[in-house]
């Protein structure tokens, strides 16, 4: 009979991973009682096994991605088939992103400390992709990839001056602050995270933009020249999906345009990773592309999608370096345990969107067709 050991390497062996091998991306074992973890719980197990040290790795953005781009992701997702079924019964049955429960993200994510994210991110608080690599060259520090994304954004839309642009899920300002600084435009931004709302007024100060603490479906003072959501439709899932599109389009001018910026999934599922919804994104959810398409029918027509997942791994590596050298400055306030769930969340996405298992979409959408055509811009 095989040992739970040799069992539990089996799984992993299409991806090359060795239990306690040589390589960077193979994990080092400090309680073997990880592996009947694994075996009993399943998925969660592997963060939560992390979080209390039980294991640790040199390279986990190589690690994710190799077990991702193999057999052995579906072989761990499948010995626990219960708990996934029962995700999926919950998604069904009941809207985990109704409005009772949208401001829970908020409190349990991004209010978690202004004073981590302003260490993690960049210089204008940009909590999303950023655009690495584009015509006019390559992005040297997370700075200059965040500016080139807020302002591919800007040209996306055809941004001008005096322009009032809505920002659906606006995080600390980032867009709605350059888009009125470069561009002139007067910008209305939404967040369902106080300590956003609170940071984003204070940045925000003397300039033509306003910053409301209101989940999306309370926005009624359209129509706004154009709509623009980054990083925010995550938070909505897909039983609310036709909601937010109809609600982009009513405030929206018949000559606007809506830019969707999101993470998307290279297939359709009905849950979230059970570890990133128990510990980061609580209630999240991650869209296929057949999702978005069949939500915004007949509402809009689709002038551009533009996928630039690769450059998410090159952004979340940079977060991590960043926080890795303010850790000194934070662990007063965040614990251990708190460290290691942070730096599992960073690193095991890297190694996802490097998977390409997880993809990052830009999109362009217009009511009724932009005349002679939408250049395409990038």
């Amino acid at each position: 009979m095989k040992s739970k050991r040799e069992i539990a390497q089996k799984l992993l062996n299409p991806s090359g991973v060795v239990l306690d091998g040589p390589n960077p991306w193979d994990p080092k074992l400090h309680d073997e009682r990880v592996i009947d973890r694994l075996l009993a719980e399943g998925p969660i197990a592997v963060g939560e096994s992390y979080m209390d040290g039980w294991w640790d790795v040199e390279d986990m953005a190589g690690f994710t991605a190799r077990v991702m781009d193999s057999d052995s992701s579906s072989a761990v997702y499948s010995m626990q088939v219960l708990p996934l079924i029962w995700a999926v019964i919950k998604a069904r049955v009941v809207n985990l992103q109704s409005k009772k429960r949208a401001f829970q993200v908020g409190e349990e994510h991004y209010d978690i400390g202004n004073d981590l994210y302003e260490r993690m991110l960049d210089k204008r608080l940009t909590y999303s992709c950023g655009y690495w690599s584009s015509p006019t060259g390559v992005a040297k520090n997370l700075d200059e990839a965040q500016e080139a994304k807020l302002d591919l954004i800007c040209r996306k839309i055809g941004l001008k001056k005096g322009d009032r642009v809505l920002d659906i899920g606006c995080g600390w300002g980032s867009f709605a602050i350059y888009a009125a600084e470069k561009y002139g435009a007067k910008v209305v931004g939404v967040t369902v995270s106080k300590e956003q709302a609170a940071l984003a007024r204070e940045r925000a100060k003397g300039l033509p933009v306003e910053i409301r603490l209101q989940d999306y479906r309370a926005i009624s003072d359209g129509p706004y020249d154009h709509v623009v959501s980054v990083g925010m439709f995550e938070h909505v899932g897909y039983k609310n999906y036709r909601t937010f599109f109809e609600l982009a389009r009513k405030l929206l001018k018949e000559d606007g345009l809506f830019l969707l910026h999101t993470i998307g999934a290279k297939e359709t599922f009905k849950f979230i990773d059970p570890w990133l919804d128990k510990y980061i994104f609580p209630n999240g959810y991650v869209p296929s592309a057949p999702q978005i398409t069949t939500a915004a029918d007949k509402l809009f027509i689709l002038e551009d999608w533009h996928n630039f997942g690769a450059d998410y791994e090159t952004t979340l590596l940079a977060w991590d370096k960043n926080f890795e050298r303010h850790w000194p400055e934070l662990k007063d306030k965040y614990s251990e345990r708190f460290y290691r769930m942070w730096k599992f969340y960073l690193l095991s996405c890297a190694g996802s969107f490097r998977a390409r298992n997880t993809l990052l979409w830009q999109i362009v959408l217009s009511p009724k067709g932009v005349k002679g055509g939408y250049v395409t811009v990038r």
